[in-house]
């Protein structure tokens, strides 16, 4: 599956559904998201379970400012709607593969819980 280009209009709907999303915060004029996007692709290719998004700061501000994208690339994991990982910076393939591989491995239910408790102490 190639990847999908995220824009507000289907961000939330992409990214709220069961499964893996792993999403590409990017610019036409950043030289280092220029050398991860064919690395991001050959994942996609690899990995036909998982959604590939692409969010051009650029194009969708909106959403950068949201996620509070300061740096690009930003690469960021969501799992059944929530977000489990976003690190600023260009992943080498072997990374990659290694985030998909843990993200893959995570116990959501232990996750919810987690997330549940951090919001009651909070």
């Amino acid at each position: 599956m190639a990847t999908v280009e995220l824009t507000a209009a289907n961000f939330d709907e992409v990214t709220e559904q069961p499964g893996i999303v792993l999403v590409d915060f990017w610019a036409d004029w950043c030289v280092p998201c220029k050398r991860f996007a064919p690395i991001y692709e050959r994942s996609s290719e690899k990995h036909q379970d998982i959604v590939f998004g692409k969010v051009d700061t650029e194009a969708q501000q909106e959403l950068a400012m949201r996620y509070k994208i300061r740096s690009i690339p930003t690469i960021m994991a969501i799992r059944d709607g929530i977000v489990v990982f976003a690190q600023p910076g260009a992943l080498p393939e072997s990374a990659l593969e290694s985030l998909i591989e843990q993200v893959e491995a995570l116990d959501m239910d232990e996750v919810r819980r987690k997330l549940a408790e951090h919001e009651h102490t909070h």
